[in-house]
């Protein structure tokens, strides 16, 4: 079975990670390219031997393309998502789902009277050393959790960009919505959910603008910067940090503190998993490193995607997975904003 691609966005996610994966799976026999700058979708095109489409209405409307991908920005998610949906087609959407609960439930509702495949890109799921914690937690290796602690933090989306500018959308709040906990926050709420089988119900947060400007040298609409305290809804607590300021080296780093030892996950560049039992004996596991913006490997996204289309199983990660992380990052933000403890409803 080949399976022909249709990508809505032509920017970097879809340049450095989208089309290379889709190239490089045997299941697909090509890409269409669609951007309402034509320029860079024909770049992308050109680069990866597809086709451009010169509307997203063409695009859905091609019987041939069977999945699509949303690499726009995050305020189109909730149209051009659901309009591929009910226009027949599996949709690999980028995170977050969308920037409100009611516009992720209209994705939701699509994907439901479509019957196609919806998956969301939360790939902190796919890595090598996120399921093996995962499977040490289930086989309860180092007993319950008790608590955890997360962070993700780089230099900026700036430096990610096609333009490699301080005019990048995600600095536009009402484009990307909810700056750095939008951006890396929401991947590790999700992967929280998928390594504890749990959801975090209550929250507390502080957030600042701290650093990033705009391109005229103003202080950027969305924060840079948010501290979280989380509890879950099996009474778990620990602490989350996002930063688009950590310069000099990216933080992807995860650790769960057990009854009988400590897991921690992408502290150690050597060793992406160490168990600490508590008589002080150490376990390291040799996987592969996570990805980063300047370590650009195969995430895997597209190939689960890819195989859940063409096995008809379920995607890694559904649209309600992504709406619990939203409902997340929203009481995050509202959290911050008021400075009150949210419940997550």
């Amino acid at each position: 079975m080949k399976i022909k691609v249709g990508i809505i966005g032509c920017g970097s996610i879809a340049k450095l990670r989208h089309a290379p994966e889709y190239k490089a799976n045997p299941y697909v026999s090509e890409i269409i390219f669609y951007d309402r700058n034509i320029e860079r979708a024909q770049a992308l095109a050109d680069l990866f031997g597809g086709g451009v489409a010169e509307t997203a209405e063409e695009l859905l409307a091609d019987p041939s393309i069977l999945v699509i991908s949303d690499c726009s920005s995050n305020e189109f998610h909730h149209i051009f998502s659901t309009k591929a949906l009910l226009s027949g087609k599996h949709v690999l959407c980028e995170k977050p789902i969308a920037l409100t609960i009611e516009h992720a439930e209209k994705i939701i509702e699509a994907q439901s009277r479509s019957g196609r495949k919806l998956m969301v890109d939360h790939n902190q799921r796919l890595t090598r050393a996120h399921q093996r914690a995962k499977e040490i937690i289930e086989k309860n290796q180092l007993g319950d959790v008790l608590t955890f602690r997360t962070t993700f933090g780089h230099s900026g989306p700036e430096k990610w960009g096609v333009d490699k500018t301080n005019s990048t959308w995600f600095f536009k709040k009402d484009r990307s919505g909810f700056g750095v906990a939008g951006d890396l926050g929401i991947h590790k709420i999700d992967l929280l959910h998928y390594l504890l089988d749990d959801e975090i119900d209550q929250v507390n947060a502080m957030q600042g603008t701290l650093d990033k400007v705009d391109k005229d040298g103003n202080p950027i609409e969305v924060c840079d910067n948010i501290v979280c305290v989380l509890k879950t809804k099996q009474g778990r607590i620990g602490t989350a940090t996002f930063s688009w300021t950590y310069y000099g080296e990216e933080d992807n780093s995860t650790t769960i503190y057990c009854a009988n030892g400590i897991l921690k996950i992408y502290n150690n560049p050597d060793y992406p998993i160490e168990v600490i039992m508590k008589e002080g004996e150490r376990i390291n596991y040799q996987l592969e490193s996570i990805q980063t913006n300047d370590n650009q490997i195969n995430s895997g996204v597209i190939d689960a995607f890819i195989d859940s289309v063409r096995l008809d199983q379920e995607p890694i990660v559904t649209g309600l997975d992504a709406l619990a992380s939203l409902k997340v990052v929203l009481g995050i933000i509202e959290a911050a904003e008021t400075g009150k403890s949210v419940r997550i409803e």
